[in-house]
């Protein structure tokens, strides 16, 4: 799909996005089954309701017995891409300080693996949480990450120029759901 300089463009809405869930679901829970138990671990902001859906699927489509639902705070970029913290902020839960995973297989959602920055953070939080295996679904993969990281679970694979800009809505912080190109205005 091309889209002309500076305009917003609309890749998934509603209705594509609930294929895309439905085909992160089915590639989870093939991970997830037989593993002792599994906690659901949705990376604040919109990775935590996109771990809502995720869990909601793997549970009522696919049998998969509630897992622990966690969410975690990751901060280092704004959605625009700038580096808002030189390091990344990592921010849990007060109840989930003294949390033990050992024995546990986590899930991680987030909306865009991009560098894998945050990411490497929460593999690093959840090591010390000595979680048993770690897995990472993410609903938009770049293809870029600067780290040796990959994720185990991708809704879509979008490669985009490294100025474009890929938002992805979620509710409840956006109205709908909706995975948007943004391509900035080229300079003259």
């Amino acid at each position: 799909m091309k889209c002309l300089p500076g305009t917003r463009t609309c890749l998934y809405n509603h209705a594509g996005f609930a294929a895309v869930l439905d085909h992160m679901a089915q590639q989870a829970v093939g991970l997830l089954r037989g593993n002792g138990p599994v906690a659901v671990l949705g990376v604040l902001r919109r990775g935590a309701p996109l771990a809502d859906r995720l869990t909601e699927r793997l549970v009522l489509r696919h049998g998969l017995p509630p897992p622990l639902r966690l969410d975690l705070s990751v901060k280092r970029y704004a959605d625009d891409l700038t580096l808002v913290y030189p390091d990344t902020q990592l921010t849990e839960s007060p109840r989930d300080v003294s949390l033990d995973l050992s024995g546990v297989t986590v899930l991680v959602v987030d909306d865009v693996l991009y560098t894998g920055q945050s990411l490497l953070k929460v593999l690093e939080h959840l090591n010390r949480k000595h979680a048993a295996a770690v897995r990472l679904a993410v609903l938009v993969d770049r293809c870029v990450t600067t780290l040796p990281l990959r994720a185990d679970v991708v809704g879509l694979r979008l490669q985009v120029a490294p100025s474009h800009i890929i938002e992805c809505h979620v509710p409840p912080y956006e109205t709908d759901f909706s995975i948007q190109l943004l391509q900035p205005p080229r300079a003259r």
